[in-house]
């Protein structure tokens, strides 16, 4: 009987929200289109893969047969485009400090000639880390191409000394190194950072809504007719206030996980149980830490400030970009207060790679422990919400 008065409860309370939802149209941009239109965003931005004929320049000073071979060599490459020649090395180095170019291949004059002569002429290459993406991908189209000139040079040498080609290959390449990319063959930038990207947005936004949902009783004078309706229970009066906004944002996120792994086809080793499994990890953990902030800073603007902080420090700490076991270990520490940690190591382990989820047992652990967090501060929630007043 008493369960049966707590889901009546519950019930009336759902309905309320979803007439403060339809009302507010803060609700529909924070929960429906900002996450639809992040989630179109990143993963149309990055659609080719990686950076595509990024600008280099080429400052020719031999202007041989071979050095023209080597520049149209470079441009070949799928991620370089010569798009400038210049006289001299600080023509090209302006260039860079203009960001006109990333990057420019020095030439000295007589590399040729020297080469021939077996006198080991030296070809420079400078480029810009100010984008760390770009920096890194045209120092390895420049870094390929010298080499692959040298070695082009070395093997028309022996060539000539009758070497046979497996001798000649023995020479210039004792070492074949047999590459395996494992999950992510083609080194695709839009799948291992959209993967992360959207998925920590979106949990910004579960922070800020849950908070504000629950700060915005107390700014407009409701908290305690919501209290009322709950009997004076603060668990009824939280479930049915949150349980609206969980079915909108499990929507959104199981919109997100076919998109990208339904219709863009993003590798997805696991199963269907360990996607919905991850979609509830990206939702509950989430509301849980904004009505935990809230908890300890029941202020609107206080806790949204907070939620905000903490969502965009994810970003830094989540080990996508730079892994986590290389930072202080003061942060590998700190990064087990974040949520969005978590579901990055389950999704990678879950979906990513396929293992079983018991291999992620501590991480799912840890995002349960997050969803439980508010239990321990119901009491000042409850407190604040029958007798603080609000200031703006």
């Amino acid at each position: 009987m008493k369960i049966n008065n707590h889901i009546r409860r519950i019930a009336a309370i759902a309905g309320r929200e979803c007439v403060i939802l339809l009302r507010n149209p803060v609700y529909w941009f924070c929960m429906v289109i900002f996450p639809v239109s992040v989630m179109l965003f990143f993963t149309s931005l990055m659609d080719d893969g990686q950076p595509q004929e990024m600008p280099v320049g080429v400052v020719d000073l031999d202007n041989s047969s071979t050095s023209r071979s080597l520049i149209r060599n470079l441009d070949a490459f799928q991620t370089t485009r010569i798009t400038g020649r210049y006289a001299s090395v600080a023509e090209a180095r302006e260039a860079i400090q203009r960001n006109e170019i990333y990057a420019f291949l020095y030439i000295p004059e007589g590399m040729a000639s020297d080469l021939l002569a077996s006198r080991r002429p030296k070809i420079s290459f400078y480029y810009s880390m100010t984008s760390l993406t770009a920096g890194a991908l045209v120092f390895r189209d420049l870094k390929t191409i010298s080499t692959l000139g040298s070695a082009a040079v070395g093997k028309a040498t022996l060539s000539a000394r009758g070497f046979t080609s497996s001798q000649i290959q023995a020479f210039l390449q004792p070492i074949r190194i047999d590459l395996h990319q494992i999950s992510n063959p083609w080194t695709n930038y839009n799948i291992y950072l959209s993967t992360m990207l959207v998925p920590g947005v979106i949990m910004l936004f579960i922070f800020l809504i849950t908070a504000y949902s629950i700060g915005t009783e107390l700014k407009f004078g409701r908290s305690r007719h919501w209290l009322r309706l709950a009997d004076n229970d603060i668990v009824v009066a939280i479930i049915g206030k949150l349980l609206p906004q969980t079915l909108i944002f499990l929507a959104i996120v199981s919109g997100y996980m076919y998109y990208v792994f339904g219709m863009l086809q993003f590798p997805h080793h696991g199963g269907f149980s360990d996607m919905l499994l991850l979609g509830l990890m990206t939702v509950l953990p989430a509301q849980g830490f904004g009505v935990f902030v809230f908890g300890l800073f029941p202020s609107l603007r206080m806790s949204m400030s907070i939620c905000s902080l903490w969502a965009v420090l994810s970003f830094s700490i989540v080990g996508s970009a730079f892994p986590v076991s290389s930072m202080d270990s003061e942060l590998q520490a700190l990064s087990w207060l974040f949520p969005l940690r978590h579901y990055f190591m389950a999704y990678q382990v879950t979906v990513f790679n396929g293992y079983p989820v018991s291999d992620a047992w501590l991480h799912i652990v840890s995002m349960l422990a997050f969803t439980l967090l508010p239990v321990i501060l119901l009491g000042k929630i409850k407190n604040a919400m029958l007798n603080y007043v609000y200031i703006p």
